[in-house]
């Protein structure tokens, strides 16, 4: 096809959705769509969505896996609302995603898989490209699956199975060529993965320059789009999910502090990414513990910490169930570690593929007795790495346990992060109590394990097996400075309020809450968490409407930011957007006696942009 056969639409950004069984490949295709847009200088926001079964029936709602990308030549926050265009590998795949595509938009349908037998799996009663439900869509018709067959038919070692696993690269094809897409990131990709399995590779090659030359030379295909590169700050850049920013940012953590990182877990979703990128990294002294159980997982940081490592470890809602006892003792003990809750839906096993942010009560009160710990929660997949980081730094500072609260949501999707500078992150700084030798007869005066420093409350971090450091620790009440075991009542508030008093002064050292937008007025969004760019993409769409609205978002749940009382009274409406029952509402009612309306979603899906601006101009009238 000559170029003036289609028309070249220059856009901003596009929204491109992949959607097929669980076992097409869709994950792959929606990954190398997106590593290569950020080859070409595009920024990107993705969302991965993929079902909870390990292998739900071919061809069946329950089995859908999607990808969604947002490309752009600007600045973007959220993967998108809706789909400009949806790839659609099966009819299930249709039907599943066909909501998330706007009005208008452009559905390539792989049609060999449309039979009578896969519309019954689907659901379907009639074909939907005969019955009319999809007239307000441009449907592009394509035999994807025999046309895939007929360009390998002549690579030897290829069964047909074999051949139709390589049409996701048939549809990565065809996507690059509708948006102009180099195709030299996957092949290079291709011919690493598949080096010892030259017909694999060849198959794959051949898949995705076939699909590629069909759309320039099908009249199927009547508009290609053209993204230009976005104008981002200078720098090195890497795409990153939230998980292996998280992972990184503890190693970073653990350099700056020239101590061995420990992680111990126990495999759950969405959080075993970080597992799995931390388990190659020993040339970092990283040492990764699969424990039998979330218990043990727990009782390993511990012991981590007590011998003087750098503890950390990731689970989810119903692991922090588990774990919740063991961090309960971390509390009496004040160790230093870091425990991270990747949220899902629940309760119980609940939605464990799905983003919800339902565990900030479970954070806060989920354990027996006054039991405080600081509570971070990063913004993008990008924040998790500062956010690691600041964890690991008031964990060490407090002599106690961090939690940060990232969610599914950020752990899987992933955009353009700037590889910082290491020099430019501040040591993290630590001591430990130095041995002391014995003066002869005298002997030495006995540690005082609990003794707490004046600044910071935290009590020493005694390694075991240093000279004249012997102490016990243990859950039993305690008395002060010593550490001895003691059922006095007023040991026992002492200890308490102490606990609590040193968590408390973090205000007095983390940032300020900054407000974006007018510093006062009329509304006030307040988000935490992932829900921080469909919340301030709406604050910027109402407010370049003339509308006076700002946006609060929070990194830092407890303590709270010192100043955050008195920004919240200075608006007339406050209102707290957050993916689960209203608990952060609840807490800041609770903690300031303000009027604080709650705005919340318990779908297992992010807010969209457009909810958001809903709620702004319902609350303005």
């Amino acid at each position: 096809m000559n170029e003036h056969d289609y028309i070249i639409e220059e856009r901003d950004s596009v929204v491109i959705r992949f959607a097929g069984d669980s076992g097409d490949g869709m994950q792959l295709t929606g990954t190398q769509f997106t590593n290569t847009s950020a080859v070409f200088g595009n920024d990107i926001s993705t969302m991965p969505d993929f079902p909870a079964e390990i292998r739900a029936p071919i061809g069946t709602l329950a089995g859908v896996s999607g990808f969604q990308v947002n490309f752009s030549n600007r600045d973007i926050l959220t993967p998108g609302d809706a789909a400009q265009i949806l790839v659609a590998m099966n009819p299930a795949a249709l039907k599943a995603s066909l909501s998330d595509v706007e009005t208008n938009g452009t559905i390539i349908i792989n049609t060999d898989a449309f039979s009578q037998a896969n519309l019954r799996k689907a659901g379907y009663e009639a074909d939907p490209r005969h019955d009319g439900s999809l007239k307000n869509y441009q449907v592009l018709e394509v035999p994807l699956t025999s046309l895939n067959r007929e360009a390998l038919r002549d690579i030897e070692g290829l069964s047909n199975k074999e051949k139709d696993r390589s049409q996701n690269f048939f549809a990565l094809g065809m996507a690059f060529w509708m948006f102009d897409r180099p195709l030299e990131v996957t092949i290079d990709w291709i011919n690493q993965k598949f080096a010892k399995n030259p017909p694999v590779r060849e198959g794959n090659i051949r898949s995705l320059e076939t699909g590629y030359h069909f759309g320039d030379t099908s009249r199927i295909f009547q508009h290609r789009y053209r993204i230009r590169p976005a104008t981002l700050p200078p720098g090195t850049y890497r795409k990153v999910t939230g998980n292996t920013a998280l992972a990184m940012g503890f190693v970073t953590a653990a350099q700056k502090m020239g101590k061995p990182l420990f992680y111990g877990t126990y495999p759950i979703t969405p959080a075993s990414d970080i597992l799995h990128a931390l388990a190659p990294l020993r040339n970092f002294d990283v040492r990764t513990f699969q424990a039998e159980d979330e218990i043990a997982a727990m009782g390993s940081i511990i012991g981590a910490a007590f011998g003087g490592a750098l503890a950390v470890t990731g689970t989810s809602g119903p692991g922090i169930a588990l774990k919740s006892e063991g961090m309960n003792l971390a509390v009496a003990l004040e160790l230093p570690m870091v425990i991270v809750n990747v949220q899902r839906g629940g309760p119980s096993t609940g939605l464990p593929t799905k983003v919800e942010q339902s565990d900030l009560l479970q954070a806060m009160f989920g354990r027996n007795g006054e039991s405080p710990m600081a509570i971070l929660a990063p913004y993008s997949p990008s924040d998790c790495f500062d956010i690691a980081i600041e964890a690991c730094r008031l964990a060490v500072r407090t002599m106690s346990p961090v939690v940060v609260l990232s969610d599914g949501f950020l752990a899987n999707s992933s955009e353009p992060w700037m590889i910082p500078n290491a020099d430019d992150i501040p040591p993290i700084e630590y001591a430990h109590p130095p041995a002391v030798i014995s003066n002869g007869e005298n002997g030495h005066e006995p540690f005082l394990s609990y003794k707490r420093d004046p600044e910071t409350m935290a009590r020493p971090w005694a390694i075991p097996g240093t000279a004249g450091l012997e102490h016990r620790i243990g859950g039993l009440s305690k008395a002060p400075v010593t550490g001895n075991v003691s059922y006095n009542p007023l040991h026992h508030e002492q200890m308490v309020r102490d606990r609590a008093e040193k968590i408390a002064r973090l205000a007095e050292i983390i940032p300020e809450q900054d407000v974006f937008g007018p510093q006062s007025g009329e509304l006030l969004l307040v988000s935490w968490g992932g829900t921080y760019g469909a919340v301030r993409s709406a604050v910027v769409q109402a407010q370049s409407r003339g509308l006076s609205v700002a946006h609060a978002h929070l990194r830092y749940l407890n303590p709270f930011p010192r100043n955050l009382r008195d920004i919240l009274s200075r608006y007339r409406q406050v209102v707290v957007a957050e993916l689960n029952g209203g608990q952060l509402s609840f807490l800041l009612r609770g903690r300031y006696a303000l009027n604080v309306q709650s705005y919340t979603k318990v779908h297992g899906r992010p807010f969209t942009i457009g909810e958001i601006v809903a709620r702004i101009e319902k609350a303005l009238g």
